[in-house]
């Protein structure tokens, strides 16, 4: 669909970040449930949308306690954004394609996961390609793949499907990271149970700082969680591969029994059709042949450990 003279006329004055929030929070009419899909803070969120509002001098949404509803002006916004957004999005993924060259594939990974193996057997059916590598961190996975940034991802959850093409490849159980000096570092084994009063870090909250009022920024990166860690801020449960490849002295990793597997998918924009795509996903997969296990459930939109 090509955009409209209004429709273009918005996009010059309203920046598409902005956009992309509106249509979040007209979408789901809930705040809280469009930052934690955009991985916001709830508070930064509103300042956009309000921001928003003062650029295009109407008001978008009416709200109380209770509800979040478009008003006229939101509704008519929303039919214009939705093709804006989507023409934009095409036009960035065929220019960064376009200035890569028929011959590259960017592959993405999260931390702990090694690609290299892939990576060769790739390169040695596609001598005429270069592939590059980037580690992406959780609350980038979906843009980086659905901008055009990314060809093909190794991914973990927390993560949107949508527009998304999601390949199981395999699992890795989880276990806890703990400082050196905590009451169950010398166990040899834990449960969920038992971890459960414990102070956990996750994505989506900033570490839990005794004294420290006042927002602070949600972690992003397992580096900034194990520093909070070590300081004794709290815990995490980290995927067998982070927990290897992340070995400290001051911080002791303790498998969680009954916790759920960490599934490690690997992720391209669902309409694409690209052979190297292809060719990639069947030497990955058939390199984890053994450790992939069948999954029958959409993934889920959280991990409990997340």
């Amino acid at each position: 669909m090509i955009p409209s003279l209004h429709q273009r006329e918005v996009v010059t004055d309203v920046d598409l970040r902005k956009l992309r929030y509106f249509v979040s929070v007209a979408e789901r009419l809930h705040f809280r449930h469009a930052a934690e899909e955009l991985h916001l803070a709830q508070p930064a969120l509103s300042r956009s949308i309000s921001a928003l509002e003062r650029e295009l001098g109407t008001t978008l949404f009416e709200r109380d306690k209770r509800s979040v509803r478009l008003t006229a002006a939101g509704r008519q916004l929303l039919d214009d954004a939705r093709p804006l957004l989507a023409a934009a999005d095409a036009t960035r993924r065929r220019v960064q394609r376009a200035g890569r060259g028929a011959h590259h594939l960017v592959v993405g990974f999260r931390a702990g996961i090694l690609v290299t193996p892939a990576v060769r057997a790739f390169a040695a059916e596609h001598s005429e390609v270069t592939v590059a590598v980037e580690r992406l961190e959780w609350d980038e996975q979906e843009q980086a793949i659905l901008s055009g940034r990314i060809d093909i991802a190794y991914v973990r959850q927390p993560i949107t499907e949508r527009g998304l093409r999601l390949i199981p490849l395999f699992t890795e159980r989880r276990l806890a990271a703990l400082p050196a000096g905590h009451r169950l570092a010398h166990r040899s084994a834990l449960s969920t149970v038992e971890l459960a009063d414990e102070p956990h870090l996750r994505y989506l909250e900033p570490a839990p700082l005794r004294g420290v009022r006042g927002p602070q920024r949600p972690l992003r990166s397992v580096e900034e969680k194990l520093e909070h860690v070590a300081a004794g801020h709290g815990i995490i449960v980290l995927p067998l591969s982070a927990t290897q490849y992340y070995g400290r002295p001051d911080i002791v990793y303790v498998p969680v029994g009954d916790a759920e597997l960490d599934q490690v998918y690997l992720a391209c924009e669902a309409v694409r059709r690209s052979k190297l795509i292809a060719d990639f996903i069947r030497v990955a997969k058939s390199l984890h042949a053994d450790d992939q296990a069948p999954t029958t459930a959409r993934p889920p939109e959280d991990a409990s450990f997340q």
